[in-house]
């Protein structure tokens, strides 16, 4: 018997666009693994497997609550490690699947990912 695919959701349980995407999963009954960033972090490979689709850039919230209250828009820091070592700089939620991953919430966009990666919905 072949198991279900299961996507994992890192994100955090306040953030709006995290609790539509584990919705939306739900609501189509597609197993997911919901990793809560303020309990655990991206792991090394993790976020390099996240590089293989964005910049560095790209997936940090400059507007966040975390980024403000380290001050890291005035002081020269290491993107990938302040990543690492504090999650909740990051944009939410990643959606990863076999390897493949996706940034964000757009329903249209979140369909096709799971599509293409063999999901099915």
């Amino acid at each position: 018997m072949q198991s279900k695919p299961v996507f994992q959701i890192f994100g955090t349980k306040k953030c709006k666009n995290t609790q539509k995407a584990i919705r939306f999963f739900s609501e189509r009954r597609l197993t997911i693994q919901f990793i809560d960033l303020n309990v655990k972090g991206l792991s090394q490979g993790e976020l390099n497997n996240v590089l293989q689709y964005y910049t560095i850039d790209d997936i940090i919230d400059t507007g966040s609550n975390e980024y403000k209250l380290k001050n890291l828009k005035y002081i020269i820091h290491d993107k990938l490690q302040t990543a690492l070592d504090h999650p909740l700089i990051l944009k939410t939620p990643i959606i990863r699947f076999n390897k493949k991953v996706i940034l964000g919430f757009d329903e249209k966009e979140i369909k096709d990912f799971i599509n293409k990666t063999g999901g099915n919905i």
